[in-house]
């Protein structure tokens, strides 16, 4: 069963984040880079070792690279490839990355060897894939032994004669290594960051545009359902009658006959309800519609909260407003911006239609407190915090509420028609949120065009 924790985007879903994050990362991943990096290092250490003519130990620096390649094989044979990993056991297992990796550069010189840059990697990873609990550690961990590295090495495998740093070029060398992994970690965390809060804010969308497409087809399933039900159960009830008038059936049989006809008498009837209740609905997700009537389609749920919703149509005016393809992401992403003014407004809600040349223009405000200006220019982001002095969270809104999400939702989904969104605060008071479309863009599939 679906659990707030378990919708994307919703506040105990983040606050389930924060208790124990989940890697995004598979064991396999981390065996390919290691595999690659063992690789690498047995490569390096046997060129320079062989091949450049340099002196140092060989093999301890050897051994260490038989340890990760003997623990990489130990992981493959103990777990499934496509295992994922969570955040603790990722984050151990690029500390040992860390460690393997200053113990060579121990053996080979320190941070004079070249090749420290490569403490850089086992940060970088932790930054785009784990938490950012645990690439603290890890930063922790890679400036703690890069310190070390500067204190104590073996020398720099160096030809005659032997070539040695000043301790000022050496700590200089540190603090270089030192700020380019912390800033190279603030960039990537907060980057992954983002991108990971916009996947689940467009896996939220997603899910909110198929709930409102399963909604249509389960009105369309049901009027089917009663016509096509309708007749089959009208045989069944004559044929019942006709049986229960033959004065020749047991009267045992006669009652089941008789039960038979009241049931199906019954189930044509509830038919005839659903087919009724089809027929008087204002939404028939099917057809094309006019747009001030699909606008009162998104605003039908919220009329009776308390707050008046005022419709008001620039038709009259000469402006003609088209007939457009009744789509769910126009529906939707209309009904969630109501749905937000209505929250925030003080008595009404005020939505205006209007045509200007080849665009049409829905204006959707309200007479409340208006939108934060510390946050006006991050709206339509996921996860934005709206602070409006009198909003009290919808204890049942898990995935809009607060949260910031239902805008992006609503963004996100009039984009996907074409329209563009804009928002904004009325001089009076109150926020408002601009939608417009090009006229040609919006009626395009519609069978019947202005």
């Amino acid at each position: 069963m679906p659990t707030a924790e378990n919708i994307p985007g919703s506040k105990k879903a983040h606050a389930a984040a924060g208790r124990g994050f989940s890697a995004r990362v598979r064991l396999r991943t981390l065996v390919n880079i290691r595999w690659f990096a063992v690789a690498g290092q047995f490569i390096s250490l046997v060129a320079v070792y062989f091949a450049l003519e340099f002196q140092f130990d060989l093999i301890p620096a050897l051994a260490a690279v038989a340890l990760s390649a003997l623990f990489n094989l130990y992981l493959q044979y103990r777990y499934r490839a496509a295992r994922q990993l969570s955040d603790r056991e990722a984050s151990l297992q690029l500390a040992y990355d860390l460690t393997q990796l200053s113990a060579l550069l121990y053996l080979t010189g320190g941070v004079q060897n070249p090749f420290s840059v490569l403490l850089l990697v086992p940060v970088t990873i932790s930054a785009t894939m784990l938490s950012r609990r645990a690439t603290l550690r890890l930063l922790s961990l890679a400036i703690f032994l890069s310190v070390a590295l500067v204190q104590w090495h073996a020398p720099l495998p160096w030809g005659e004669p032997r070539l040695s740093f000043p301790p000022l070029y050496l700590w200089g060398m540190w603090v270089g290594l030192a700020l380019t992994m912390v800033f190279l970690v603030l960039y990537a965390v907060r980057v992954s960051e983002e991108a990971r809060r916009r996947a689940d804010a467009l896996t939220a969308t997603q899910a909110a545009l198929a709930r409102e497409h399963q909604l249509a087809a389960l009105g369309a399933l049901a009027a089917a359902a009663a016509h096509e039900l309708g007749t089959p159960l009208g045989s069944i009830m004559l044929a019942a009658r006709e049986l229960t008038a033959d004065k020749s059936i047991p009267e045992p049989l006669s009652s089941e006959l008789e039960l038979i006809h009241g049931e199906a008498r019954r189930c044509r009837a509830i038919l005839e309800e659903l087919a009724s209740s089809h027929a008087d609905s204002d939404i028939n997700h099917f057809d094309d519609l006019p747009l001030e009537a699909i606008v009162r389609q998104a605003a039908e749920p919220y009329a009776h909260r308390g707050k008046r919703i005022r419709i008001e149509s620039a038709a009259a005016a000469g402006d003609g407003l088209p007939v457009v393809p009744n789509r769910a992401e126009i529906r939707h992403g209309l009904g969630n911006f109501i749905e937000n003014a209505v929250r925030y407004a003080t008595e009404e809600v005020h939505v205006r239609l209007h045509g200007k040349d080849d665009s049409i223009v829905i204006e959707i405000s309200d007479d409340g407190p208006g939108f934060d200006p510390a946050i006006m220019d991050d709206l339509g982001e996921p996860y934005v915090f709206a602070a409006r002095p009198h909003f009290q969270p919808d204890p049942e809104d898990e995935i809009a509420g607060g949260l910031g999400l239902g805008i992006f939702i609503a963004k996100t989904l009039i984009e996907q028609t074409g329209g563009r969104v804009t928002f904004s605060n009325n001089k009076p008071g109150g926020a408002c949120v601009a939608i417009a479309w090009d006229r040609h863009q919006l009626t395009r599939g519609a069978k019947t065009e202005e």
